[in-house]
């Protein structure tokens, strides 16, 4: 086995047992002085090629600033079975429409977020809190000082995205079914 082979069996077997996404310092720092950036970067290409083919029911995937073993969707209702999970967890139309405000428009406050979308969002809001797919980022310096909300790293994994920069632009939204007015 080559050296890189065995670094990418390392990251591998650090990226089946953890449970969020792992940085590239956390898998530099887990496998010490025998990896640099570059050849890190080679482990994981390694590892995302071993699991690209039909016989493996796992993907490396970039998310959130890290990098994670998932289970390839067509496999999800098997898994799903499995761990005795009867339906998703959804967000509702309402709790979508607040998360694309404030992923687009952060940081932004429960009464811009009340006026873009015409309806008092306040337990929406607090849905998105408790589900920490927003934080609040610290108060507008307004009359009243509101809270101002973000987009947190939980976002990004449940949405699949490495950074914000990945979203759609508004333009690209636009230019599907509906427009996008926000």
């Amino acid at each position: 086995m080559s050296e890189l082979e065995k670094l990418a069996a390392a990251c591998e077997a650090i990226l089946a047992v953890a449970s969020e996404p792992v940085s590239e310092q956390a898998l530099l720092k887990a496998l010490g002085e025998g990896a640099d950036r570059e050849s890190l970067a080679q482990a994981l290409e390694l590892v995302r090629q071993r699991h690209e083919g039909p016989g493996s029911g796992l993907r490396l995937e970039k998310v959130a600033g890290g990098y994670r073993l998932v289970t390839r969707p067509e496999f999800s209702p098997v898994v799903a079975e499995f761990l005795g999970v009867r339906a998703a967890n959804r967000l509702s139309q309402a709790a979508l429409e607040t998360l694309a405000i404030i992923a687009y428009r952060q940081p932004v406050t429960l009464p811009e977020i009340n006026f873009l979308r015409g309806v008092n969002s306040s337990g929406v809001v607090r849905t998105l809190l408790e589900r920490k797919l927003i934080r609040v980022a610290g108060r507008k310096q307004v009359v009243g000082t509101p809270l101002l909300y973000r987009t947190t790293k939980e976002f990004l994994v449940l949405m699949g995205l490495s950074s914000l920069a990945e979203l759609p632009t508004l333009e690209e939204l636009g230019e599907g079914e509906g427009s996008v007015a926000c």
